[in-house]
Formats: structure tokens, sequence, C-alpha cells
């Protein structure tokens, strides 16, 4: 039984990767594309990461986390507030990560990996344990 408990995790991780990937094709390909403007590479960062989250959440929501996902109304609302609200976390880490990272000549591309890397890890987590819980009762 603890087999099959491990493997149904191990699917639902890999379908939030793979939905991850998905916003992180939104997020870096805008990204790529607004440094290609006068935008500075803080504010592109920012504005693909936003562009990131509106993905996440349609492919979370529609595919990841469809159980746990009110389906209308107030409690749907109330959860996408939730959820835009813990990304801000996430976006101030990027644009932070991203800013200090060009104003000591790092890379903008190698900062933004380092950014994404930690808002994956953070946001799974609290998007599993705190966000999609519809199924669950709350």
């Amino acid at each position: 039984m603890w087999a099959i408990l491990r493997q149904v995790g191990d699917i639902h991780f890999v379908r939030y990767f793979v939905a991850s990937i998905g916003a992180l094709a939104v997020d870096m390909g805008s990204f790529l594309l607004m440094l290609q403007t006068p935008l500075h590479a803080g504010v592109s960062a920012a504005l693909a990461y936003t562009l990131g989250i509106v993905a996440h959440w349609i492919l979370l929501s529609r595919s990841v986390f469809l159980a746990g996902t009110h389906a209308r109304g107030a409690p749907r609302t109330r959860q996408k507030a939730v959820f835009l609200m813990t990304t801000w976390g996430g976006l101030v880490a990027t644009t932070g990560i991203v800013s200090a990272a060009v104003a000591l000549d790092a890379p903008p591309t190698a900062a933004k990996g380092i950014a994404v890397a930690v808002s994956f890890v953070v946001n799974y987590a609290i998007r599993k344990h705190f966000i999609f819980t519809a199924a669950r009762g709350s």
C-alpha cells in the first residue's frame, strides 16, 4: 500500500513539475523578449514572473490540483486571491535576486535561474498544503 501511495505522490509531483515547466516557458520567454527592450532587467523579471503566475494558475487549477480547486463563486475567488498573495513573495524574491545580480554584473539569465529554483520549491509546498485544499474540506 505504501508503494502505491508513494507512486501517487510522485505522479502528483511530476504533474506539478510539468505544469511548472509550462509556466516557466511563459515566464522565461517573456523575460528574454523583454531583455531586448529598454526595460530594466529587474522590471522585465517582475513582468515576466507575473505572466508566469497567470499561466501557472491556469495549469495548476485545471490539471494538477483539480480535486483541490473550488469550482466557482466566492470560495474560488478567495482561492485565487490567496494563490496570488502567496506568489508575491516569489515575485519579490525574483525581482530582488535578478536586480542584485545585475548590479553585481552577473548575467541576468543566471540570476533568473536561481530565482526560479527558489520559487519552485517554496511555491510547491505552499500550493499543495495551503491553497488547493477544497477537496479536504477547506
